[in-house]
């Protein structure tokens, strides 16, 4: 079972709460009291335009570096360019450097990046991707290539291009609360079948957040950039933060992007989940579940953990429109 596996309804397996995890167990995800009012949204006028030219160019920037797999040259580049790119344009740029053993004996060196807007505003949101991309295509057909590292356009790319486009928005006007964007790194470390291996940049940025880091909500993008992308309402985010599901959707709805849909889908184990469960920051993930172990119906759709994940399969027309619902509901939410 993978990172993003589709798990049975109301079941889930539940992270540890170590830094350095080596293992996971399975349990039933306790319901979440209903949130207390934080915040409200009004859809906001006079929104910047959202590019998703200029997105798709940051997409194909990070799949040029290669695979940015873990202890690799690739990795390391793409850390620099992506540092020295937010540095500029955010208030504060802050990398979290974190080592774990790795499989056959190596030792891991991995860094979440956190850029910041406003950071003394108390009222913030977190929005996130993960960066790295996976270090096996094991679901190429042929069994010769599946050790060949992918190219992770979709599978990482897509929800870094997006935030990064979004930091470049931010530096021109002012967000209305504090903005934290995160990029997770050795999401797709895994083997299929080890969650314990797997997200292991939200595990470890859950586990060791400061003392009255409280964010209103956080948003998650995974797999946001297929020509042909479907969003539906994924069940742990509407576990643990159904009131920020229908606020997305609804702009979404507003808006006239048809991607997101109003249909459920069983729960996924993505970044998300050490937020709800180990932070206790309400986390939606929005991610287009149909990819995940090759569900899509559309034979094109089918490449996910294939060195198939190119850009070739991604639109600036998506890019743009997931972009354009995050930035305005980002400019409407209002703290109470």
């Amino acid at each position: 079972m993978h990172i993003h596996s589709i798990m049975q309804r109301g079941a889930a397996l539940l992270l540890p709460i170590a830094v350095l995890l080596s293992s996971c167990g399975t349990k039933k995800d306790e319901p979440m009291p209903p949130p207390k009012p934080a915040m409200t949204f009004q859809m906001p006028r006079d929104v910047p335009e959202f590019s998703g030219e200029r997105t798709f160019e940051l997409l194909k920037k990070q799949v040029a570096f290669g695979p940015r797999v873990p202890n690799t040259p690739a990795h390391a580049a793409c850390l620099n360019w992506m540092v020295d790119f937010l540095r500029p344009l955010a208030d504060t740029v802050r990398v979290q450097e974190f080592s774990m053993g790795g499989y056959d004996g190596i030792t891991l060196r991995m860094s979440n990046v956190i850029a910041s807007f406003k950071p003394d505003a108390k009222e913030r949101v977190l929005l996130c991707a993960h960066w790295d991309s996976r270090p096996r295509a094991d679901r190429e057909k042929d069994s010769s290539r599946q050790r060949i590292a992918i190219p992770g356009a979709n599978d990482g790319a897509s929800g870094v291009a997006v935030l990064l486009h979004l930091a470049e928005v931010f530096a021109r006007i002012c967000p209305t609360v504090g903005v934290d964007l995160v990029f997770f790194d050795g999401e797709d470390y895994g083997r299929e079948g080890d969650e314990s291996m797997y997200c292991l940049g939200s595990k470890y940025f859950a586990a060791t957040v400061p003392e009255g880091y409280a964010p209103l909500y956080g948003v998650l993008l995974d797999l946001v950039g297929d020509k042909d992308a479907v969003f539906p309402q994924e069940e742990f985010s509407v576990q643990y933060a159904g009131d920020i599901v229908r606020m997305v959707w609804s702009a979404a709805g507003q808006l006239g992007v048809p991607n997101f849909k109003v249909q459920g889908h069983g729960g996924i184990i993505d970044d998300h989940h050490a937020l709800n469960t180990t932070a206790g920051i309400r986390t939606i993930d929005i991610i287009d579940a149909e990819l995940v172990g090759h569900a899509a119906a559309d034979p094109r759709r089918k490449y996910w953990h294939t060195l198939a994940d190119t850009p070739e399969q991604c639109s600036p027309l998506t890019l743009g429109r997931v972009g354009k619902v995050l930035l305005h509901v980002l400019l409407g939410t209002k703290p109470v």
